[in-house]
C-alpha cells in the first residue's frame, strides 16, 4: 500500500477512476482552489498502476494532457476575467495596480519559458496560468506553451512510473520513498523563488 499524507494514494488513484483522475489534474493545472491536490506524485503513481495492469497507459496519456492543457486555459481565462475587476482601483485592500502591470511585462519576456517550468512545480503549476490570464499574455503564444509543458510533465512522470513498475522486481517496496523523493524535490525550486523574492526585498529596502 501506498499512503502518502494520511492517505492511500494507490486505493485514491483506483478508486477515482479515468474520469476522476483527469477532473483532478484539470483542477490541480489552473483552477485556483486545486493547488493542495497531487500531481507529480499522482501521474507517477498512475504510471506506476497501469505497469501493474490496473490502467491502460494509452488511455492515460490523452487523459492527463487534456486535463493538464484544458486546465491550465481554464486558468487563464479567469485571470484574464477577473484581473481587470481586481486592479478596476488604483489601490485596493490586497492588490496594487502596479503589480498587473510588472504582471504583463513578466509574462511578455518569460511567460513561455515560465509556463514551462511551472508545470514542474506544485502550486506555481495551478497560479501561473491565472497569472498569465492577468497579465494578457497572448493566448496562441500561452496555447503553444501550455501544450508543450502539458506533454513534457504528463511524459516526464507517468512514463517515469510505469517504466520503474515494468522494470524493477517487486517494485512496492520503492514506490513509497520514490513518491516522497519527487514531493520533497519537486518543492525545492518554488521555495527557492520564495526565499529568493525575500533576499531582493530586503536588499531594495536597504537602499
Amino acid at each position: 500500500m501506498l499512503f502518502f499524507e494520511g492517505i492511500d494514494l494507490t486505493a485514491f488513484i483506483q478508486g477515482a477512476g479515468y474520469l476522476g483522475l483527469f477532473i483532478i489534474v484539470f483542477a490541480e493545472s489552473g483552477v485556483f482552489t486545486g493547488f493542495f491536490l497531487p500531481g507529480d506524485s499522482l501521474l507517477f503513481t498512475a504510471g506506476f498502476l497501469a505497469s501493474q495492469n490496473y490502467f491502460d497507459v494509452e488511455k492515460l496519456v490523452p487523459l492527463f494532457i487534456l486535463g493538464a492543457i484544458l486546465g491550465d486555459s481554464f486558468g487563464y481565462w479567469f485571470g484574464r476575467k477577473t484581473g481587470p475587476r481586481i486592479f478596476n482601483k488604483e489601490n485596493s485592500l490586497f492588490f496594487h495596480k502596479e503589480h498587473i502591470t510588472r504582471t504583463q511585462k513578466f509574462y511578455a519576456e518569460h511567460g513561455g519559458k515560465t509556463l514551462i517550468f511551472a508545470r514542474f512545480m506544485p502550486v506555481v503549476r495551478t497560479f501561473a496560468p491565472i497569472l498569465a490570464g492577468v497579465g494578457k499574455m497572448n493566448y496562441r503564444t500561452f496555447i503553444a506553451y501550455n501544450i508543450m509543458g502539458a506533454v513534457l510533465w504528463v511524459f516526464t512522470f507517468l512514463f517515469f512510473g510505469y517504466f520503474l513498475g515494468q522494470m524493477i522486481p517487486n517494485p512496492d517496496r520503492f514506490i513509497l520513498p520514490i513518491v516522497f523523493a519527487i514531493v520533497i524535490i519537486s518543492f525545492i525550486p518554488p521555495l527557492r523563488m520564495y526565499f529568493g523574492s525575500k533576499t531582493i526585498d530586503k536588499h531594495s529596502d536597504k537602499k
